[in-house]
C-alpha cells in the first residue's frame, strides 16, 4: 500500500514525553490530551518499546485505543536493537508490542534508531527488513520505514540495500541544518531526491526552539505577537517540500492546543520570517548550548540515576545567565531525586546510545564544576 503524502497529516503527537504524576503516566491528562488532538483530521500517534520505561504503548492503549474505533487513527511503533539478543526477539517484542497497545496491528512500524555500529549491525544480521516484509505480508503492518541517527553515506547504503522502505524519520529542525552529528540538511535531501516520505522527529530540539531567551523570543514575537515561539520551529519544517508528519513530544494540553492552531489554516515561512530564522539560528548556535533534546534514552541506564537530561537544562541555563538562581535550586531537586553530576562513574552506557552522540561524560564532569558545589 503505497503511502499518500496528500492525505498524510502533518502534526503527529509523539507518546515520549508524556506527562507525569507520582514517577507513572498521568492517564487522565493524557486522555485529554488525546481527545483535544483527535477532534482534529490530524490522527497520527507515534510511540516506541521504550518510552517511559515501557508504558507509553501500554498509555496508547488506555487513552486511544479503548476509546476510539481502530480505523480513526493511525498508531506507529518501533522495534529496539539494543532489546534484542537473537532473532526470535523481534516475534516476541512485537507480540508484546500488540499486547501493550491492545492492537492486532501498526499502521507504521520502524526500526528504532539505525546508526553506525551495533544497531544497524544487529538489524542486518537478524534480517529485519525481511522480518518487516514478512509482517507486512501477514497483515500486522501497513507501512514499514526506520527512524535513522547515523551518516549520509550510511542511509545511502541503507536505501540502495532495501528499496522495500517506504518511509524514513529523521531529526530535522531549524537549528540542526548544519550540525556536523545531526547532518540534518543532508539526510533530507537525500530523501527527497529519491521522493522517499519523510517524518520528522525533534522539530522543537526536545523543547529548546520553544523556550529560547528573552531577546530572541522578543524578535519572534515582533513579527508574529499572536504566535508562539515554538509555532516558528513547526512552520519551518511544516513548509518543506517531502514531509508527510512532523512529531511533536506533547507534555501539556497548552502545547497540544497550540500545535493544533498552528497546523489548522497552515501558514508556511515567507522569505521575510526565513531571513530572521536564519538570524536567530546564528545567535543560538554562538552560545553555546548543551545539544540535549531531553530524549531521555540514556537515563533507565545510569547505574547511579543521574537524570541526565535535567542536569544538562541546568547547566545549559547558567550558561547563559550565570547568576539564575531558579537554574540552582532546579538542580537542588534534581540532585535529591537522584544522583548528582559529580556521581557519574564514566561507564559510558549513556553515550553508546544518545543519538546527539554527545560526550556525555566531560559534559557531566563540566556540569559538576558548575553545579555540585551549590548543592
Amino acid at each position: 500500500m503505497s503511502i499518500d503524502l496528500s492525505r498524510m497529516p502533518k502534526l503527529g503527537f509523539g507518546l515520549m514525553r508524556l506527562p507525569e504524576k507520582d514517577g507513572e503516566v498521568d492517564l487522565d491528562r493524557v486522555k485529554d490530551m488525546v481527545d483535544r488532538y483527535m477532534k482534529t483530521e490530524i490522527r497520527y500517534f507515534d510511540t516506541a518499546y521504550v518510552y517511559h520505561g515501557g508504558k507509553s504503548e501500554v498509555a496508547a492503549r488506555e487513552a486511544l485505543v479503548k476509546r476510539y474505533p481502530r480505523e480513526s487513527y493511525m498508531l506507529a511503533t518501533k522495534l529496539p536493537a539494543w532489546e534484542m539478543k537473537q532473532a526470535g526477539d523481534m516475534d516476541k517484542i512485537f507480540n508484546e508490542q500488540c499486547e501493550r497497545a491492545g492492537v492486532d496491528y501498526f499502521d507504521f512500524y520502524l526500526l528504532h534508531s539505525i546508526e553506525e555500529g551495533p544497531n544497524y549491525e544487529k538489524y542486518e544480521e537478524y534480517g529485519a527488513f525481511e522480518w518487516g516484509l514478512k509482517k507486512k505480508e501477514e497483515g500486522k503492518i501497513r507501512h514499514f520505514g526506520f527512524s535513522f541517527h547515523g551518516s549520509p553515506e550510511l542511509l545511502t547504503k541503507l536505501l540502495d540495500d532495501h528499496p522495500e522502505t517506504e518511509f524514513v524519520q529523521i531529526q530535522l529542525n531549524y537549528l540542526d541544518r548544519t550540525n556536523p552529528v545531526v547532518r540534518s540538511e543532508s539526510l533530507y535531501q537525500i530523501l527527497l531526491k529519491r521522493n522517499i516520505p519523510i517524518i520528522i522527529m525533534e522539530p522543537v530540539r526536545g523543547g529548546m526552539l520553544a523556550n529560547m531567551a528573552p531577546e530572541i523570543e522578543a524578535k519572534f514575537k515582533a513579527e508574529r505577537p499572536e504566535s508562539s515561539v515554538a509555532s516558528w520551529a513547526l512552520r519551518y519544517v511544516g513548509s518543506l517540500p517531502g514531509v508527510m508528519t512532523i512529531l511533536s513530544g506533547m507534555s501539556t494540553e497548552e502545547q497540544v492546543d497550540d500545535n493544533i492552531k498552528t497546523f489548522t489554516d497552515f501558514e508556511p515561512v515567507t522569505d521575510d520570517e526565513m531571513r530572521l530564522i536564519n538570524e536567530v539560528t546564528d545567535e543560538v548556535l554562538a552560545s553555546k548550548q548543551i545539544g540535549c533534546t531531553a530524549c531521555k534514552y540514556c537515563t533507565p541506564g545510569c547505574p547511579v540515576k543521574i537524570s541526565i537530561p535535567d542536569v544538562f537544562r541546568a547547566a545549559n541555563t547558567l550558561r547563559r545567565y550565570p547568576d539564575d538562581w531558579r537554574a540552582k535550586n532546579f538542580y537542588k531537586g534534581v540532585a535529591e531525586r537522584g544522583g548528582k553530576a559529580g556521581d557519574c562513574v564514566a561507564c559510558g552506557q549513556c553515550e553508546r546510545v544518545c543519538p546527539q552522540h554527545l560526550p556525555i561524560i566531560s559534559l557531566l564532569k563540566e556540569a559538576s564544576e558548575q553545579l555540585d558545589l551549590e548543592t
